[in-house]
C-alpha cells in the first residue's frame, strides 16, 4: 500500500513539474516572438536606412529630361477641296464615281511638328556626359536637362545607337555629382535593385525591388541587340533612361521599358551596365560604332537535337550554317559543331552568344570550344566587321541638309523588316517635310543602292559619294522602295 501511494506521489509530483514547465513556455513563447520580431523590425528598419542611404547619395546625379521631338505630321489640302480630311482616305467612293474622284481628292501633304517627350538619365562624368535612352532624345530639339536642386542646362546630343536604344548627351558644368557603372555580369537573380528618375514628370522618385530575371531577349522589335535585366521595382513613362541601381548605389542597367497596358505591372527592363558602357565609350570619343560578326546561324541545343546528333550534353549552341566567306568559315567551323564555349565562358543561349561577339573589336581572335563528331576541339577565329544603325548627333553635313533626308546602315533586321534581304544599300530613316527629297519621292523606308552609278554599302561611303557629287552639283541616286527601282536626281547647289 505504502509503495502504491509512494508512485501516485511521484507521478502527482511528475505532473506537477510538467504543469511548471508548460506554465513557463507558454510565459516565454510571447517573449519570444515579441524578440524575433523586434529583431525582423530591426532587420527592415536597416534595409529602409540602406535604401535612404542610396537614394541620398545617388539622386544628385541623377536627370530630369524634356525635348521637343520633331515628327512628322500628315494632313490634307487642296484648293478645290474645302472640307479638311474627313473619312476620304480610302478608295470607296472612287469605286462608284472612278478616276475623277481620285484627281478631286485632297492630296496628302507633310509638315514638321513637336511633340513634347520627358525621362530621365544619370551623370558619368563630373563635366556633364549623361547617358539616357535612344527614344527620350533622337530626332529631338531643345533637350532640355534639369538636375535636383533645380537649375537648368540646356544638353547637346553626343550620339544615339537605336541598336540597344542608348544615347549620349553632354551639358556645360563643372564639378558634378556623378554615378559609376558596375559590372552587370556579376549581377544575380534576387538581387535588391533601386530605381530612381521621373515618372510622370515627378521629379526624382525612387522605387525598390529585386532582379528578377536576365538575359530578356525578343521582347521589342525595333531592337537588334537585346540582353535586358527585368525587374520588379516600380518603373513607370518617364523613368527611362533612369539608373537602376545595386545596393552599393552602383549603376547596373538603365531603365527603358515596361511590360503592361501603359503602367507598371511588375516588370519592367533595363539596359545592362556593360552594354552601355561598350555603346557610350565609342560615342563620346566620336568613334564609329561598329561590331563584330562571327558568321553562323546557332540553334540552342534541346534533348532532341542532342539524341540526334549523339551528344552527351544538353547544352550549347549548334551550327545551322555557315556564312561564305565569314570569320566562322575561315576558321573551320561546320554545320552540326556544337559551340560550348566562348573564351573560356560556356554558352547557351543564342542572343547571348550574339551579344558577346558583337561587343568584341573587329579582327580580334577568340576561342571557341566545339564539339564535332563526339570529339572535343578548340578553333581560333578572328571577328569579321559589322556596321551598325547607331549615329552620332550633329554630324550631318551641309550636303545632306540641302538634299533634305538622313539615311543609316542597312542591318540585318531592318534588310528583315523592310523586304532588303540579299541587298545592299543603305536605308533612309527621315525625310525633311517640304524638301527637294520629299517633292521628287524619297520616302523614309527606302533603300539607296547606287550614288552616281557607283555602289554604297555603309553611311560613311554615302557621305563620301555625296561630297564628291557636290563638285558637280547634282547627284544621281538608286532608289528601291521595295516594288519598284528607280532614279532620283537631286540639285546639290540649293
Amino acid at each position: 500500500m505504502e509503495a502504491v501511494l509512494h508512485c501516485r506521489r511521484n507521478a502527482a509530483s511528475k505532473r506537477n513539474l510538467i504543469s511548471v514547465v508548460f506554465a513557463a513556455l507558454l510565459f516565454l513563447a510571447p517573449l519570444s516572438a515579441l524578440a524575433e520580431d523586434s529583431k525582423s523590425i530591426d532587420t527592415l528598419r536597416q534595409m529602409g536606412k540602406a535604401f535612404a542611404s542610396i537614394a541620398e547619395k545617388a539622386s544628385p546625379a541623377v536627370v530630369g529630361i524634356s525635348a521637343n521631338q520633331v515628327v512628322t505630321q500628315r494632313y490634307s489640302q487642296s484648293p478645290d477641296w474645302p472640307f479638311g480630311d474627313p473619312f476620304f482616305d480610302d478608295d470607296f467612293f472612287e469605286q462608284f464615281f472612278g478616276r475623277r474622284f481620285r484627281q478631286q481628292r485632297p492630296r496628302q501633304q507633310e509638315r514638321k511638328a513637336y511633340r513634347p517627350v520627358q525621362g530621365s538619365g544619370f551623370i558619368v562624368s563630373a563635366d556633364g556626359y549623361i547617358l539616357t535612352n535612344n527614344h527620350v532624345v533622337k530626332d529631338a530639339e531643345n533637350i532640355t536637362v534639369t538636375l535636383l536642386d533645380g537649375q537648368e542646362f540646356q544638353a547637346k546630343l553626343i550620339g544615339t545607337d537605336p541598336g540597344t536604344e542608348v544615347a549620349v548627351i553632354k551639358i556645360d558644368a563643372e564639378n558634378l555629382n556623378t554615378l559609376e557603372l558596375a559590372d552587370s555580369d556579376k549581377l544575380e537573380v534576387g538581387e535588391w535593385v533601386i530605381a530612381i528618375g521621373n515618372p510622370f514628370g515627378l521629379s526624382h522618385t525612387v522605387t525598390a525591388g529585386i532582379v528578377s530575371a536576365k538575359g530578356r531577349s525578343g521582347i521589342i522589335d525595333e531592337l537588334e541587340y537585346q540582353d535586358f535585366i527585368q525587374t520588379d521595382a516600380a518603373i513607370n513613362p518617364g523613368n527611362s533612361g533612369g539608373p537602376l541601381l545595386n545596393l552599393d548605389g552602383k549603376v547596373v542597367g538603365i531603365n527603358t521599358a515596361i511590360i503592361g497596358p501603359g503602367g507598371n505591372i511588375g516588370i519592367g527592363l533595363a539596359i545592362p551596365s556593360n552594354m552601355a558602357t561598350f555603346v557610350y565609350d565609342r560615342l563620346v570619343k566620336g568613334e564609329p560604332l561598329v561590331r563584330s560578326v562571327l558568321g553562323v546561324y546557332v540553334r540552342e541545343m534541346n534533348p532532341d537535337l542532342a539524341k540526334s546528333l549523339e551528344v552527351d550534353q544538353n547544352s550549347g549552341l549548334v551550327v545551322t550554317e555557315v556564312i561564305e566567306d565569314s570569320a566562322a568559315e575561315k576558321a573551320g567551323l561546320e554545320r552540326y559543331d556544337v559551340i560550348t564555349e566562348f573564351d573560356g565562358e560556356k554558352v547557351d543561349k543564342a542572343n547571348d552568344f550574339r551579344n558577346k561577339i558583337a561587343m568584341k573589336k573587329p579582327d580580334t581572335e577568340v576561342e571557341l570550344k566545339i564539339i564535332r563528331n563526339g570529339k572535343e576541339k578548340t578553333i581560333t577565329a578572328k571577328l569579321g566587321e559589322r556596321s551598325s544603325g547607331a549615329k552620332a548627333g550633329k554630324t550631318t553635313s551641309e550636303t545632306l541638309d540641302k538634299l533634305g533626308f538622313e539615311v543609316g546602315n542597312l542591318t540585318e533586321e531592318l534588310a528583315k523588316r523592310l523586304g532588303f534581304e540579299g541587298q545592299t544599300g543603305v536605308v533612309v530613316t527621315r525625310v525633311e517635310p517640304g524638301s527637294q527629297a520629299a517633292r521628287k519621292g524619297i520616302t523614309a523606308g527606302m533603300l539607296i543602292m547606287e550614288v552616281d552609278r557607283k555602289t554604297v554599302e555603309t553611311v560613311e561611303e554615302f557621305n563620301d559619294a555625296i561630297a564628291k557629287a557636290a563638285e558637280t552639283g547634282n547627284v544621281l541616286l538608286l532608289v528601291d522602295d521595295g516594288r519598284y527601282r528607280g532614279l532620283v536626281v537631286l540639285n546639290l547647289t540649293r
